[in-house]
């Protein structure tokens, strides 16, 4: 349904900026610069998990928007946003929201520029955020021969999600990456200069792989043990009995960074990342996993489908 309506849109919007729509951002060239622009609606019906406090809920939005600057390799510069309030809501929550939206101000040293308000049926919070950045990365730039890497571990908003939903409870810290994922906005502004491709997790790890597979017109082999998945995400999957790399290729919404990067450029980046699989010559995703290789399943979450596509 989301993808249905995205095509829709696109028969429609001719003038495009500088770089075509379709990407983690868009962008417009400014001088020997790129000014780079997104965003990224967060609506608590259906983005808002009950042990999510108010506070979390606007540090969220901040997150959401200055990850898509961090996947195009650029440094964000400023964040806007537009509230839709419903005349029932408790000022003491949105007053949550106002501090989680500076609190993540402060943390990512971006500034906010402007904002808005209307009356709603629910409450969302649609931001947007913008970045500047000499050299763009898109999720097209993936050449044949580099490697695919990802920062930090995936698997564990899903796996903390997944609890949630079945009311078992579990330490408040086993919830980080549901309740507060942090963007990779550094890491992103070093990769501007030394990757081929990049995107932002944020409908799942395999989603991801099979966007920049097909805009990059390459195949992508990845090696499952080489995944970076996190005990508490083995133990979840046990306790439920279901697989645990699915739940890491399907787990949305964790704002990590997968990468393409020419494999002599591996000893300039400064910062923890995994390399997980590579770029081949051929179209798809492809799965390694003991000894065997095979498609790797569509999986991530599907906005309007209200699930996670095929399941975990």
């Amino acid at each position: 349904m989301e993808g249905d309506i995205i095509e829709l849109f696109m028969r429609h919007l001719r003038l495009q900026g500088d770089l075509p729509l379709g990407d983690d951002a868009g962008a417009v060239r400014l001088g020997n610069e790129w000014l780079v622009a997104t965003n990224d609606m967060l609506v608590r019906k259906t983005d808002v998990p009950d042990l999510m406090t108010p506070e979390q809920v606007g540090f969220k939005v901040f997150t959401m928007n200055v990850s898509d600057i961090a996947a195009m390799g650029a440094k964000p510069v400023g964040f806007l946003f537009s509230l839709g309030v419903p005349k029932d809501l408790d000022l003491a929550y949105l007053e949550g929201i106002a501090r989680g939206i500076a609190r993540a101000s402060e943390f990512y040293e971006t500034p906010i520029l402007s904002a808005d308000t209307n009356e709603a049926d629910d409450l969302i919070i649609d931001g947007m955020a913008l970045g500047r950045a000499e050299r763009l990365l898109t999720r097209g730039g993936a050449k044949v021969g580099d490697l695919v890497c990802v920062t930090g571990d995936v698997g564990r908003a899903l796996a903390g999600l997944l609890l949630w939903k079945k009311g078992i409870e579990a330490p408040m810290g086993f919830y980080e990456k549901l309740l507060e994922p942090k963007a990779r906005v550094k890491e992103g502004a070093v990769l501007g200069g030394h990757a081929s491709a990049a995107i932002d997790i944020s409908d799942g790890m395999s989603k991801e792989l099979h966007l920049i597979a097909q805009m990059s017109g390459v195949k992508i082999l990845i090696d499952a043990e080489r995944i970076p998945i996190r005990e508490e995400v083995f133990e979840v999957a046990e306790f439920l009995g279901i697989d645990p790399l699915r739940v890491a290729l399907a787990s949305g919404e964790e704002f990590e960074l997968i990468f393409t990067l020419p494999e002599e450029r591996l000893d300039e980046l400064d910062f923890n990342f995994t390399v997980v699989g590579k770029v081949e010559r051929g179209e798809g995703v492809y799965l390694r996993r003991n000894g065997r290789v095979e498609r790797m399943p569509l999986l991530g979450w599907e906005h309007l489908s209200g699930s996670i596509e095929n399941g975990v």
